[in-house]
């Protein structure tokens, strides 16, 4: 398989990228907002991200028609990891700060250049692998004074690696569905088997499903559309342009921004550390996407019109799946 489409979208992908870190930035200080259990907010968050996406979906009728069993058994199993996710991670939020969870989430990257490496067999270079470990080196700068050995602020510690291991998963299978589905295909099925999930898990685990306030409504909305729709949808999006490493980078960005908002949303403290934290994250960002820019050609960051634009996405023809599929690894099909 090759490492990245062939295609070039309409706009620069680095556009879709900040846009992305932005939206998920937001993500954690919706959670904090919201007084319902993380494994219902997670649920709503991902069925209205449906709710919202499914006037849209007749456009895709032929391409879901092709879909093969094998094909929905890898996003339903995309969508479990995905849904296991945001059920750690927002849990973890609830033992720990908004800045200590967000950075340990930066360890996804190794886990996804790992498992590219296992199942793709792709190679990072030096400057690739620099820029990753001085980035996480800022993003953990930036949750330090939170970190702690012992108590509820080391589980939620462990829930936040736990679910960076998860959305791994979820990331490096998407790379390779990504490349004979289209984005709003693939992420509507990941989105309804993640809600799926967390509902089969709320109603196992007695939680009540209603009865929450419109202030929670409000957060649950404001999940699917801003953390969601602008973050992972983009994402999803740009796994078919460019190295799931790569895409998975992104989580880096959320640490500052997430910092930062809760500075202002939340009151938190921002130490001079963390600021400098911040400008030594954003240079391994640099450095990294620097270095993908020489492995992989400048037209993966800096794209001219070609394709359509993600959202809504053209579906993809039976021919174009036929042709991608044919490069898929097998195991993936």
């Amino acid at each position: 398989m090759t490492a990245h489409s062939t295609d070039k979208p309409l706009f620069p992908v680095w556009i879709a990228f900040v846009v992305g870190i932005i939206g998920i930035s937001f993500s954690a200080i919706f959670v904090r907002w919201s007084s319902a259990p993380v494994a219902v907010t997670a649920m709503y968050r991902l069925l209205l991200t449906t709710l919202i996406m499914l006037p849209f979906l007749f456009r895709y009728i032929k391409e879901i028609r092709g879909i093969r069993w094998k094909s929905l058994a890898w996003l339903i199993s995309s969508g479990f990891f995905l849904g296991l996710h945001f059920l750690l991670w927002m849990a973890s939020l609830s033992y720990t700060t908004v800045a200590s969870s967000t950075a340990l989430l930066t360890l996804e990257p190794i886990f996804v250049m790992g498992g590219a490496y296992l199942i793709f067999r792709q190679k990072s270079s030096w400057g690739t692998i620099a820029g990753i470990l001085i980035a996480m080196i800022g993003a953990a700068m930036i949750g330090w004074g939170d970190f702690r050995f012992s108590g509820e602020a080391l589980r939620g510690d462990i829930l936040s690696v736990v679910s960076a291991a998860a959305v791994a998963v979820h990331m490096l299978i998407g790379k390779s569905m990504r490349q004979s589905m289209s984005a709003f295909v693939y992420s509507f099925f990941v989105f309804l088997a993640a809600g799926v999930v967390l509902g089969l898990y709320n109603i196992v685990q007695g939680t009540p499903l209603t009865g929450y306030s419109q202030t929670d409504w409000t957060m649950f909305l404001l999940l699917a559309i801003v953390p969601t729709l602008f973050g992972h949808y983009l994402f999803n999006w740009l796994l078919k342009y460019m190295k799931a490493a790569t895409v998975s980078m992104s989580v880096l960005g959320e640490p500052l921004g997430s910092t930062i908002l809760a500075y202002y949303l939340l009151s938190e403290a921002i130490t001079g550390i963390q600021v400098g934290a911040g400008f030594l994250l954003l240079f391994g960002i640099w450095l990294f996407i620097r270095s993908q820019g020489r492995e992989i050609g400048q037209d993966e960051l800096l794209a001219t019109p070609a394709v359509p634009a993600p959202l809504p996405e053209k579906p993809l023809t039976s021919g174009d799946a036929a042709a991608s599929t044919a490069n898929q690894p097998s195991s993936f099909r």
